[in-house]
């Protein structure tokens, strides 16, 4: 679905991506992990166009420089940590938004299944009762599903998350994984997520690329890269001594 060779994102001399490879299946939730600077956020941007770099990335086959940019949004869907709109526009009005790519305007004659995909968004992502609500009105939690909606309606085969539920309550990032996941069991899809909470890593994610200053340190199924070596060389402390730590403070 989505491959990765030897991709270097260059500012000056400093590589905050350094030669990274990595793969991605229709059916897996990969979780891009490390501490700050690793360089996660980084290959979600390469992945989108967003920075020049080294290296191939190819999507289904083909190399991403040579996919159009309405035919890329298309087939890529992004949501990243906080979305806003800057005028009052509606719930229903910002997910239709996902559908520019489809016609010459939201919900174009061209569009045939622009309404459809709008509708399925808004019941999944619980927002039907409130699409006429305007988005500068709503919740952290209810404008981070808004956003969702939009990229669901887009319809894409890979979704990117770039820490997207990270700024929001406990309830509502629960709320927002759950609905990836459920996205996720249609065939033919993928999902890249940067992620700093590793639980959240573990919970949901099917594979790993632990990254440190750039570099690729592990890739594979999640357990075999979050294991306690990887995780003690890239955060310089016993993740697991800690984590049980902070979970005993739970336990009656």
């Amino acid at each position: 679905m989505l491959t990765l060779r030897n991709v270097t994102v260059r500012y000056g001399n400093f590589a905050a991506a350094d030669q990274v490879s990595f793969s991605l299946e229709a059916g897996q939730w990969l979780m891009l992990a490390g501490p700050n600077g690793a360089g996660k956020s980084t290959l979600i941007e390469a992945v989108t166009r967003g920075v020049r770099y080294e290296g191939e990335i190819l999507l289904e086959g083909r190399d991403i420089r040579e996919i159009r940019p309405r035919q890329l949004a298309r087939t890529v869907g992004v949501l990243s940590q906080k979305n806003a709109a800057g005028y009052a526009y509606t719930v229903e009005e910002v997910v239709r938004m996902g559908r520019y790519a489809y016609g010459d305007g939201f919900l174009s004659p061209r569009d045939r299944e622009g309404r459809e995909k709008v509708e399925e968004a808004l019941e999944m992502t619980g927002l039907t009762a409130l699409r006429h609500a305007p988005v500068t009105r709503l919740s952290g939690g209810e404008t981070q599903r808004t956003f969702l909606a939009q990229v669901f309606a887009q319809d894409p085969r890979l979704l990117l998350l770039d820490e997207p539920a990270n700024h929001l309550d406990l309830p509502y990032q629960r709320q927002i994984f759950s609905l990836i996941g459920e996205w996720l069991k249609a065939p033919g899809r993928g999902v890249i997520s940067v992620v700093h909470d590793l639980a959240l890593a573990r919970m949901y994610g099917t594979h790993a690329v632990l990254l440190d200053r750039g570099k690729c340190v592990a890739r594979g199924t999640v357990d075999g890269v979050l294991t306690p070596e990887n995780l003690q060389r890239v955060y310089h402390m016993d993740v697991y001594a800690w984590m049980r730590e902070t979970l005993g403070k739970w336990q009656s």
